[in-house]
């Protein structure tokens, strides 16, 4: 009897040890047994633009990265130019909305393991019907079928001239003629149309740092009028969104924001984009999404979202313009995208953006 009870506590400790083991490896193809699914090997984790997280939600996204390259994905939003100087300890990665911030990184911490463009989306505003017609009436707007372009040299002037938005004919809107944007000291999609108005203002020169000092006034004032700004873009648009044309008349943002929202919540577009209108500024800046890399886990991201089915779903359902596939607006089912952005203005270099950004802070 002793012996048998002797043996019995043998068997349970093998076992008890056996499952341990498995526990901690989880099991030898990191299958969860419960669903089937394919458990990732390595979770990264990093700062992210808020535009980028729906992207990095998608289900099928994650699905690709986790059986493919045994990814998992974890993130914390920032905006493009707090990241580089936020603690990076434990950080895979970092995920800004430009190369301006590549470069604001490499003069703070030095030259990344790797870094790659991954997503493109140009700059846009967007608005409601009263300041399409009202902005048409003034000559500001030309039509390619429903795509809707505005003259920035226009719209500035309008802007700096502190128009009424009662004198070009929309008497609901209170105040002067202004465009809402995230802060350009601390936000891409800000830090973008600041390059933009500086473009405008210097006439589409090319800008130096010199030329940067003759036309900051004009952008201080210019940014001054607006008081508090968002960080986030995805915050700045959720609220354009949200509290309509008397909060936000105008806001600048992502072309891929309003692709992401249809395809995403297309009950909640199908009620407002009768009033929605998005305005192609000309010339408008391109803003890129780089992916830095921070370690090898880091550069293993970088692959896996450079996957060809990756970079499908970052287009078809998020808006992100990689390249490689051409959709028409019917298909996207959002009217007033255009088929290809040709007016573009250079991003100015970093010497003259940090010129700009320590300008506006």
């Amino acid at each position: 009897m002793r012996k048998k009870i002797i043996g019995l506590v043998l068997l349970i400790c093998v076992m008890a040890a056996v499952g341990g083991i498995y526990i901690l490896t989880g099991g030898t193809d990191s299958e969860d047994k419960g669903t089937g699914k394919i458990q990732p090997e390595t979770t990264v984790s990093g700062y992210v633009g808020g535009e980028k997280i729906g992207f990095l939600e998608d289900k099928e996204v994650l699905s690709i990265l986790g059986e493919k390259y045994g990814l998992g994905v974890d993130y914390s939003k920032a905006g493009s130019l707090d990241m580089m100087t936020a603690d990076l300890e434990g950080r895979d990665y970092l995920f800004p909305s430009s190369s301006i911030a590549l470069e604001y990184y490499e003069e703070l911490h030095g030259s990344p393991a790797q870094s790659e463009i991954l997503l493109n989306t140009p700059i846009v505003l967007y608005t409601h019907k009263i300041v399409l017609d009202a902005f048409d009436g003034q000559g500001l707007v030309t039509k390619d079928g429903d795509v809707n372009y505005i003259d920035m040299a226009k719209l500035v002037e309008m802007i700096r001239n502190d128009t009424v938005w009662a004198d070009i004919g929309v008497p609901e809107l209170y105040g002067t003629v202004s465009v809402d944007t995230t802060d350009p000291a601390r936000s891409n999609s800000g830090n973008m149309f600041a390059a933009l108005l500086a473009d405008v203002l210097n006439k589409g020169q090319m800008l130096t740092p010199e030329k940067v000092d003759e036309i900051l006034p004009q952008l201080q004032a210019i940014f001054g009028k607006l008081g508090y700004m968002e960080t986030s873009s995805a915050d700045l648009f959720s609220q354009f969104l949200r509290m309509g044309v008397g909060a936000t008349p105008i806001a600048a943002g992502y072309e891929s924001q309003i692709i992401e929202y249809a395809m995403l919540h297309p009950e909640e577009y199908e009620e407002i984009k009768e009033d929605l209108v998005i305005l192609y500024p000309a010339p408008t800046v391109w803003s890129v999404h780089v992916l830095i890399a921070l370690d090898d886990e880091g550069k293993t991201l970088i692959r896996g979202l450079q996957d060809e089915e990756v970079q499908k779903l970052a287009w078809e359902k998020h808006g992100f313009r990689t390249g490689n596939y051409e959709i028409s607006d019917k298909e996207l089912g959002v009217a007033g995208i255009a088929d290809n952005i040709t007016q573009v203005a250079q991003v100015p270099s970093y010497a003259v953006m940090r010129r700009i950004i320590d300008g506006l802070q």
